[in-house]
């Protein structure tokens, strides 16, 4: 998988932009902006959320490109700039861009796309509560970070419309969009507890 000088710039900035939002929403808004926690913040963040995000879009590329497609992705940068801005108010509507498609894909081939970005984060999802469910101390916080946001990620990029992946998964399978959402879910759900 082939990953140009332009795409590698556009992932870098969307992943550092996506770290930058989180570690403001955790540090605690403008209050924490000037403080070390923020920069311990974006360090855990660029592990947990940023991974979770690249992974993602890669995935989506490489199943593309096994379809014969092109695929590239690109940051979208008025979403990275409204991202970081409210995260300021205490969440964060994470769309920092998307992969860009070009060939001949039909509704299964564009379902099983967009499955597999969610998937990645419900797999992460579970390798980071593992890891949470063996550490300890601040190692144990961070598992339990990662196992939180990609939860949430998985779930939110799971939303069926607009141009969100489940809206994709939905129109090939309501079955896979079913099993996918309900894992999402309880993920979702069970992360709360280990927060």
């Amino acid at each position: 998988m082939k990953i140009s000088a332009y795409e590698k710039k556009e992932l870098l900035k969307a992943w550092l932009a996506v770290s930058l939002a989180f570690a403001i929403l955790f540090s605690g808004g403008l209050g924490g902006l000037f403080s070390i926690k923020i920069i311990l913040s974006f360090v855990i963040s660029a592990f947990t959320v940023g991974i979770g995000f690249l992974l993602h879009e890669l995935a989506h590329k490489m199943l593309a490109i096994r379809y014969g497609c092109w695929a590239e992705f690109r940051s979208d940068n008025r979403m990275l700039v409204f991202m970081i801005a409210v995260s300021f108010l205490g969440f964060v509507f994470a769309a920092p861009g998307a992969v860009m498609i070009h060939g001949n894909i039909d509704r299964v081939k564009n379902g099983k796309i967009s499955a597999v970005g969610p998937l990645t984060n419900i797999i992460l999802a579970i390798l980071f509560f593992l890891g949470y469910s063996i550490s300890t101390g601040a190692i144990n916080g961070i598992f339990s970070y990662g196992f939180m946001i990609n939860s949430w990620l998985a779930a939110f990029n799971m939303i069926p419309f607009w141009n969100f992946d489940g809206a994709k998964v939905f129109q090939w399978s309501r079955a896979v969009f079913g099993i996918m959402i309900g894992a999402s879910a309880l993920l979702v759900f069970f992360s709360q507890l280990a927060v």
